[in-house]
């Protein structure tokens, strides 16, 4: 009789096994990873990190949604991009001096693992798996900024809803999330900048032209690369 109970959520330590950055690391290099993980718990609403603060971890977001934002010296707030589970983010500012230029908001009530600078920093200096992948992430985050950028001055809103849903399921910042995401309309559209409706309206869109699946609290993506060119 096949088992109907629900799993219990991965402890930290595994949730960190199964990165795609530890998975080469030596069991030396990972007991060090390790002790140098903590987990904090962030209710909807809150920040996983702020604007202005010294930037003091390398974050992954175990759990949860978020937005990575700035607030304008207008008042407005301009949405960078979305954050999905198994994301990784900040390594830019770790290599650099300067405060963070940006909050990260929990859109829901999310686990989020904060990896201190000094390891991440040893990681850099003994594993050459560890930089190629940090080379990587740097070189797909600024591909998905340019992309980002695009969109919001080229591009009418569908095409706005397509790209961004399109950058939550980007295999290489979010691996081993799959084809499905559990997020509401709403939610798009505080990582869009639209309103609920409009969503609603772009989302219908997309689906009749064949590119993904609204479900109840949730959309599966169907045609991953088609979502990407949508619009332009």
């Amino acid at each position: 009789m096949a088992d109907n109970c629900p799993k219990n959520p991965p402890t930290l330590g595994e949730a960190l096994r199964d990165y795609r950055w530890a998975c080469d690391l030596s069991d030396t290099e990972f007991a060090r990873v390790e002790a140098g993980v903590f987990e904090r718990r962030i209710s909807q609403g809150g920040f996983i990190c702020r604007k202005g603060e010294a930037v003091e971890y390398w974050v992954g977001l175990i759990d949860g949604l978020a937005k990575m934002s700035t607030d304008l010296d207008s008042g407005k707030t301009a949405t960078l991009t979305g954050l999905a589970p198994g994301g990784w983010f900040g390594e830019g500012s770790l290599l650099k001096t300067e405060p963070r230029r940006y909050d990260v908001v929990a859109l829901r009530d999310s686990r989020v693992a904060y990896m201190r600078r000094e390891t991440f920093q040893w990681l850099l200096d003994h594993s050459i798996s560890f930089n190629r992948y940090v080379v990587v992430q740097l070189n797909e985050r600024l591909g998905q900024f340019i992309g980002l950028l695009e969109s919001e001055r080229l591009l009418d809103t569908d095409a706005r809803v397509a790209r961004c849903l399109a950058t939550l399921f980007n295999p290489v910042l979010y691996p081993g999330l799959g084809r499905q995401l559990q997020v509401s309309q709403e939610e798009i559209g505080y990582l869009t900048g639209v309103s609920r409706q409009r969503v609603n309206r772009s989302l219908k869109v997309l689906q009749f032209a064949g590119y993904l699946r609204v479900d109840y609290g949730s959309i599966t993506i169907l045609d991953l690369p088609g979502l990407r060119r949508f619009g332009g």
